[in-house]
């Protein structure tokens, strides 16, 4: 039985729709996480950025992920499964700082991206100043020391245990950076060329060689928008809920898989609760299968 435990992470400061604050308070609202035969999913804090910082997006965003990254260490220390749900990506510099310490002792943690974009960017780099586009490359120790020093100065991820799926939309500086460091990418493009499965076979592989377990971090609008509008960033052309599901199909009952990430929700755009039902169906997708008996 895995026990599942959903921490909401309300924030929308690193983002330029701030509407993707709701998104956690309206997924509990829709109660689209279910427990499953083998999957027990119950509710935790939803956190929120403190009043006096709602004007600062640097310093909200830091003291945010701060206070994620220690309950995200508190479940695992307690063997259970953080889900974090997003708020903004820049949440995701909380969520894997927090994986970071819990499974410090074991070593490494690998990480598949799930995204249009490539959220890599710095401050020296960025277009937008928008921070949720720099968690990436936060995690991987690059950028201001507000966001990389979370939970101590040490880069949280290596990059060769990290890769990205379904990036369809970037900017030259974090391509670079990404290029520099050596961290797999695997394209829009890739993907449909290729096919998903073999894709995600190859990111399962790459993660794996971490020897502290592996994550995944789910931005929504790696999907489709014709199918899943309620993002904060949509982008053409991206992958189909029943597709991504079936793919992270293959981690619910691994081991090493310790902690999933669903974020930029955004319900002021949804329709009919469609993207909040295809945030469900991931979960749904990872719960663990009853053995046949023979």
């Amino acid at each position: 039985m895995r026990h599942v435990v959903v921490i909401g992470a309300a924030s929308g400061a690193g983002a330029p729709d701030p509407a993707t604050a709701e998104g956690p308070d309206a997924l509990r609202h829709y109660r689209v996480f279910h427990d499953a035969p083998l999957q027990h999913v119950e509710w935790d804090a939803i956190l929120r950025v403190p009043r006096a910082l709602r004007g600062t997006p640097l310093q909200a965003v830091a003291s945010l992920c701060a206070r994620l990254a220690a309950e995200v260490d508190s479940v695992l220390q307690a063997g259970r499964f953080p889900l974090v749900v997003g708020g903004d990506h820049a949440c995701a510099i909380g969520t894997w700082s927090g994986v970071h310490r819990a499974r410090a002792a074991a070593g490494p943690v690998g990480l598949i991206w799930i995204d249009a974009h490539m959220d890599s960017h710095t401050f020296a780099t960025t277009p937008s100043g928008r921070i949720h586009g720099m968690p990436l490359a936060a995690l991987l120790g690059h950028g201001d020391a507000a966001l990389t020093d979370i939970d101590g100065t040490a880069p949280k991820l290596l990059p060769g245990h990290v890769c990205l799926i379904g990036v369809r939309s970037y900017e030259t500086g974090e391509a670079a950076l990404l290029k520099q460091l050596g961290v797999r990418v695997f394209t829009m493009d890739e993907v449909k060329r290729r096919g998903l499965a073999a894709v995600f076979d190859e990111a399962l592989a790459l993660v794996r060689r971490a020897a502290g377990g592996y994550g995944v971090s789910v931005d929504l609008d790696a999907l489709d928008p014709d199918e899943e509008p309620g993002v904060g960033t949509p982008v053409p052309d991206g992958l189909r809920r029943a597709e991504l599901a079936g793919a992270l199909a293959q981690l619910a009952d691994d081991p090493a898989f310790v902690a999933m990430e669903i974020v930029e929700y955004n319900p002021k755009r949804d329709r009919g609760h469609a993207t909040a039902d295809a945030a469900g169906a991931l979960v749904d997708a990872i719960a663990p299968r009853p053995r046949e008996e023979t």
